[in-house]
């Protein structure tokens, strides 16, 4: 079974530094095998047959507490589960110069549809979609400071979510394709 291991929170503003080589070999240390990184946010892919999502998650905390004394929040999901976000995610939507386009990943505990209601969303900047797993997020580079997307930083909500920008998305989606094969 192929996985990916969302990392919240590392490598960012100089906090919760990790080194990514150091973190492949943690992985495969806790039983993952065919471990990938992807840049250095913390993203995982690797394989692991005999455990479930959730026994992973927490051999992969543990993991990182043990090897790095920091607390991370691992999200894991199935290749299944990234592909269903991918389907969804428009082809048009980029993160360059022009636009800013995002995956928010969202922790079991919030997923669902009404996630929404909780957001500050401006229709006229911002398309915003909620996907089993994820919300989808884009706004033209010029409005991003005005998006109410970015009310989100600092809620309850924020902490339940790991983000990633859709050019990470779609090349983490494209190694879990590869580690499949």
């Amino acid at each position: 079974m192929v996985y990916v291991a969302l990392l919240r929170g590392i490598n960012v503003g100089g906090n919760n530094k990790i080194d990514m080589k150091l973190l492949k070999n943690a992985f495969e240390q806790a039983g993952m095998t065919n471990v990938v990184t992807y840049i250095n946010s913390g993203n995982i892919v690797f394989t692991c047959v005999d455990k479930t999502k959730q026994e992973i998650v927490n051999i992969l905390e543990e993991c990182i507490v043990e090897n790095f004394g920091l607390e991370i929040k691992v999200l894991v999901l199935h290749l299944d589960d990234m592909k269903k976000v991918l389907l969804e995610l428009p082809e048009t939507w980029t993160n360059d110069e022009k636009m800013k386009s995002d995956v928010l990943f969202l922790w079991e505990e919030i997923d669902d549809a009404a996630v929404l209601d909780k957001l500050v969303i401006r229709p006229e900047i911002d398309t915003v979609k909620y996907v089993p797993g994820a919300i989808l997020w884009s706004v033209d580079k010029k409005n991003v400071t005005k998006s109410g997307m970015s009310k989100i930083i600092g809620t309850e909500m924020y902490r339940k979510v790991t983000v990633r920008n859709v050019n990470s998305t779609r090349k983490i989606y494209s190694l879990m394709l590869a580690a499949n094969e």
